[in-house]
């Protein structure tokens, strides 16, 4: 298979005006990517050499996800919505470059897997010119049927064109086709527009390739795989499956899920082995786990990188840039954003630690917060290896703290401070005997007063 050249088609066309939306439909995401960028990751992983994905006119944002999703592709507009025949024609420059498998995707379609796919071609293979891609339906209302005879796909039947014994077959079509690269143009081509509402489809290629004594064979997944997107509930539905997949991978590279169901992953997720996550964790894009982690309860990950040994949470958050040094502990209600936390450091309750740099193992008390910004631009605090910072600690930065030093709870640091040196940044304690009684006092008359 490997030796055999491949270029998908992948039709991303389609506004999905159902989903009442003006994103463009495969621009919606499941698992935080785009739907078309789990087919083109799918496309990738099955060795396609180069990808073709049709648009619809001025939809500048999907033709740069692709761009960054896959660079091996390119994108081609259709300009009329004439049906699936007519928008693969759309790619007809990529079609006239040789290619030995070319295969037909949807962009709503995104939990097609690489093994179908390989499959589909694995059947052009063997020797079929066209090979569709099928599936067993519960309920097979609605669908087109692949009508069988002798191990040949003599015919794919929409629903209102079917017989009734037609409609007993639960062999349905998933829209998913591939073609042998030397008749898949010249097929597309012969299509006709005789449908009612004057379209090209491209299952009528189907009965075109037997009527020329081409060899038309199905090709069987499963229904879960081949659902595509229309509404809303089926972005859900799609999106459960996803997790549901990724969940099992995770378990089985050796991650351990207390509560499987509660814990949501992105499409890059990377958890390393021996890796506890607690429920009710998210991890959003671009989060990479290193070995031996504990995630507890209601964390939440995105764009951050976590050493090995590390223990963070409940509760906490890391954000873009967050970058966890190893066995550094990160507790409840805790927020990094755009911060490398050394190794062996500790920050454990109520902070946020912002652009800045926290030494090895150092410790920031309760309730400590790096002021990063000043209204216009951002700022950075850098705290040496060893240094202490007490609870309720406000750094204002641009500012930069030795290694070794000892900040005092309640204090504001405004200036940079040498290894080894404690800093107290307060007032001055002030006792004043008796006067709360006073106040007290003061207080309930005025209440009173105002009572009355």
């Amino acid at each position: 298979m490997t030796s055999r050249s491949f270029l998908p088609i992948v039709l991303g066309a389609g506004l999905g005006t159902r989903m009442r939306s003006d994103v463009p439909k495969v621009m919606h995401e499941i698992g935080n990517l785009p739907l078309v960028g789990h087919v083109l990751k799918a496309l990738q992983a099955a060795g396609a050499d180069r990808i073709a994905v049709v648009i619809g006119p001025d939809m500048p944002e999907l033709e740069r996800a692709v761009a960054r999703i896959s660079p091996n592709a390119s994108c081609y507009v259709q300009t009329e919505r004439l049906g699936t025949a007519h928008a693969a024609l759309a790619a007809e420059p990529a079609l006239q470059q040789a290619s030995d498998d070319v295969l037909v995707l949807f962009g709503d379609t995104p939990l097609v897997t690489e093994a179908t796919i390989s499959r589909v071609r694995d059947g052009l293979a063997a020797g079929a010119d066209v090979a569709v891609l099928g599936f067993e339906a519960k309920n097979p209302f609605g669908y087109g049927r692949l009508l069988t005879c002798d191990g040949r796909l003599m015919a794919i039947r929409e629903e209102k064109d079917a017989t009734d014994e037609e409609r007993k077959v639960t062999l349905c079509n998933s829209g998913i086709m591939g073609f042998n690269g030397k008749v898949a143009l010249e097929l597309m081509q012969a299509v006709g527009n005789a449908n009612a509402k004057g379209e090209f489809y491209l299952t009528d290629a189907v009965e075109i390739a037997n009527e020329r004594g081409l060899t038309v064979k199905a090709v069987s997944a499963e229904e879960e795989e081949v659902q595509g997107v229309n509404t809303r509930a089926q972005l859900a539905a799609c999106e459960a499956v996803f997790q549901k997949r990724a969940r099992l991978a995770a378990m089985e590279a050796g991650v351990t899920l207390h509560a499987p169901e509660t814990v949501y992953f992105s499409h890059d997720t990377e958890l390393g082995v021996d890796v506890v996550v607690e429920p009710n964790v998210v991890f959003g894009p671009d989060v990479k786990v290193a070995t031996e982690v504990r995630i507890r309860a209601f964390s939440h990950l995105e764009g951050a990188r976590v050493g090995s040994g590390t223990s963070m949470g409940p509760y906490a958050r890391l954000r873009p840039g967050a970058e966890l040094m190893e066995d550094t502990h990160i507790g409840n209600f805790v927020e990094i954003k755009k911060a490398v936390v050394g190794r062996g450091a500790k920050v454990n309750h109520l902070s946020y630690i912002g652009d800045a740099d926290i030494g090895a193992g150092s410790n920031v008390g309760a309730g400590t917060i790096t002021c990063n910004y000043d209204g216009f631009g951002k700022h950075r605090t850098v705290i040496g290896d060893g240094s202490f910072i007490g609870s309720n600690a406000t750094l204002v930065a641009p500012i930069t703290l030795g290694k070794g030093v000892y900040v005092a709870a309640g204090s504001t640091v405004t200036e940079d401070v040498s290894d080894d040196a404690l800093v107290l940044g307060r007032a001055r304690q002030s006792e004043k005997p008796k006067r709360a009684a006073e106040l007290r006092a003061r207080f309930k008359a005025a209440k009173n007063a105002a009572k009355s």
